[in-house]
């Protein structure tokens, strides 16, 4: 029986200039596109060029008896994950959010393609080292944060997980109606929805909605937490606006949907992705049993 080798998965979105060349058809309109706009067509191509630049480098860094893949972010709801997978995210940190649902425990390497344009907090790997960090992540010998994940359960058993948030709420962000219960207590609410987030989804759209509110809930990067925050609760005759944020304990929050139409489930941005949220239905948001095992050094 052959033995089976290692195999880096390669995680990439398209470039801009990849996704203007698929609206606009032709590299002429897509100069006409951008100079009618006031931008340049050649700016474009130079950050595609170097973000392909740093891809074939960090392709070149795969040891010769490694497998390789390589799978766009709109593809991965379709890619097969193998256990002894080492998945090679080359963009930004949402990239990294993007790919840690589908995965359980494969180590995760962010290579920052652009550290002059990108903050690089989860993809902060320069490409020089990927080759030394596919070996120790192998053999055991590589640093790892374990980065704690969110998961949102439906009654009806569907499941969804989240790297940094998973919101709650209707689909156009505009009122949603709820009952929420935490650690204990409820209410019934009307908002613009609310997220359960990690810690590594703090310094995001949590940490946008915390700084808005002056409701800060001290969560670590890599603390085995999550916290809630609703969205500018509306005090009215059937709602109040008691529980609007906090860490969650081993319970989790649950949310029962008092909307007819409209109600979604989604997590880390993904709009497109959502679970349905209609009257009646029942979602637990928790922190996930599964946790991000990003390979840092």
């Amino acid at each position: 029986m052959p033995v089976l080798t290692h195999r880096a998965v390669f995680v990439i979105r398209e470039t801009d200039y990849e996704a203007l060349i698929a609206r606009h058809a032709t590299s002429g309109q897509v100069r006409f596109f951008l100079e009618s706009r006031g931008q340049r067509l050649e700016d474009v191509l130079e950050r595609h060029e170097r973000f392909h630049a740093v891809l074939t480098r960090a392709r070149a860094s795969v040891p010769d008896e490694w497998r390789q893949a390589l799978v766009k972010r709109a593809d991965l709801d379709r890619f097969l994950f193998a256990p002894d997978d080492v998945i090679v995210a080359v963009g930004q940190d949402g990239l990294v959010a993007n790919v840690a649902k589908y995965l359980r425990a494969q180590p995760v390497i962010g290579i920052n393609p652009a550290p002059d344009l990108y903050d690089g907090v989860l993809a902060r790997v320069a490409v020089e080292r990927l080759r030394e960090l596919l070996l120790a992540s192998v053999n055991g010998a590589a640093q790892v944060e374990r980065r704690t994940m969110v998961q949102a359960v439906l009654d009806h058993g569907e499941t969804l997980f989240a790297l940094n948030e998973i919101f709650v709420g209707h689909r156009s962000h505009q009122s949603a109606r709820y009952r929420i219960e935490a650690a204990g207590d409820a209410e019934d609410q009307s908002s613009s929805g609310l997220i359960v987030a990690s810690g590594t989804g703090i310094t995001g759209w949590a940490r946008s909605i915390a700084e808005a509110t002056h409701l800060a809930v001290p969560i670590g990067a890599e603390e085995p937490a999550v916290g809630y925050w609703v969205r500018e609760p509306f005090p009215s005759i059937a709602t109040t606006t008691r529980l609007r944020a906090g860490k969650l304990d081993d319970a989790g929050l649950l949310v029962t949907s008092r909307m007819n139409d409209g109600g979604v489930v989604f997590a880390d941005g993904i709009e497109q992705d959502f679970l349905t949220f209609g009257w009646g239905c029942q979602v637990r948001l928790s922190q996930a049993e599964r946790t991000l095992n990003l390979a840092v050094g």
